[in-house]
């Protein structure tokens, strides 16, 4: 190969121009083939590769789709089965005023109470935990009223006030009107306390210190045709003894003067040990 002043070249006998030479090179590059010098002379190849067309991982466009929401965090459980206490009861009496729950408020997280709540929630569409989260209580709130005292300790388990001092001497039957609850003592100390029941406004149970003066194991009322086991009576025809009807209705209902026990075993027990002559103290 020759190269003339006149801007060819002379390959084998051909005469080129150095254009056509230079064209065909470019056309080289751009197919990516391999380059080799002529004769028998060998040099290593030098390869040019075009880009692909596929970015890098490092130039490859933002993700448009957006992230996923995080999940929110499930409600704070305020009770669940096993719970005890004030704030319990308070459940349990709203729960009694929508009628998902029928028995107590008795002030422990039961099984009946869990079945209620769960009742509440499907009802609502919330998820049937049978647990009082938070947002299960804010809808049972605006649905129900304020409990009061007697709807809380509806069934009884009421505190017992302290013993008025007349009760500190002997052995007395001291009942209080005011946290409705009787407790047998003997010289200070309480044996036994129960919830108690009292007369309607017309028929009042009577107030002062009286004593047992006739016990009736199986009476039953002449005047109203009623049961009243266990019976201790202290006032004309007025008693402490057992009622079935506080038993099943609580507070809800009231005696005809008589002084009411819903617990059968404990005025049972309290039966066979008060004696005639025994002191009744019924006081505020």
């Amino acid at each position: 190969m020759r190269v003339s002043g006149t801007g060819s070249v002379r390959i084998r006998g051909r005469r080129t121009s150095t254009a056509v030479l230079a064209s065909g090179a470019v056309l080289t590059v751009l197919c990516g083939c391999t380059v080799q010098a002529s004769g028998e002379e060998h040099r290593s190849p030098v390869r040019i590769d075009l880009p692909s067309g596929t970015p890098s991982p490092k130039s490859a466009p933002p993700d448009d789709k957006p992230s996923a929401e995080p999940t929110p965090p499930a409600p704070a459980v305020l009770w669940s089965r096993g719970d005890e206490g004030r704030d319990v009861r308070e459940l349990q009496a709203r729960l009694r005023q929508i009628a998902w729950l029928f028995d107590g408020p008795t002030g422990t997280y039961d099984d009946l109470t869990e079945q209620a709540v769960k009742g509440f929630q499907g009802k609502r569409g919330l998820p049937k935990t049978g647990k009082t989260d938070e947002v299960t209580w804010e809808r049972l709130l605006k649905m129900t009223r304020e409990p009061g005292k007697w709807d809380l300790y509806l069934m009884g388990g009421q505190p017992a006030d302290a013993p008025d001092a007349r009760c500190l001497t002997g052995r007395v039957l001291c009942i209080s009107k005011s946290s409705r609850t009787l407790r047998w003592m003997i010289d200070g100390q309480t044996l036994l306390t129960v919830p108690v029941r009292f007369g309607a406004q017309y028929t009042p149970t009577r107030e002062g210190v009286f004593s047992v003066y006739w016990k009736s194991r199986h009476h039953v009322s002449t005047l109203y045709d009623s049961p009243m086991p266990y019976a201790m009576f202290f006032s004309g025809g007025q008693a402490v003894h057992y009622s079935s009807d506080f038993a099943a209705t609580g507070y809800a209902g009231a005696s005809h003067g008589c002084v009411n026990v819903r617990d059968e075993r404990a005025i049972a027990e309290m039966f066979d040990q008060v004696r005639t002559g025994d002191k009744v103290v019924v006081h505020w």
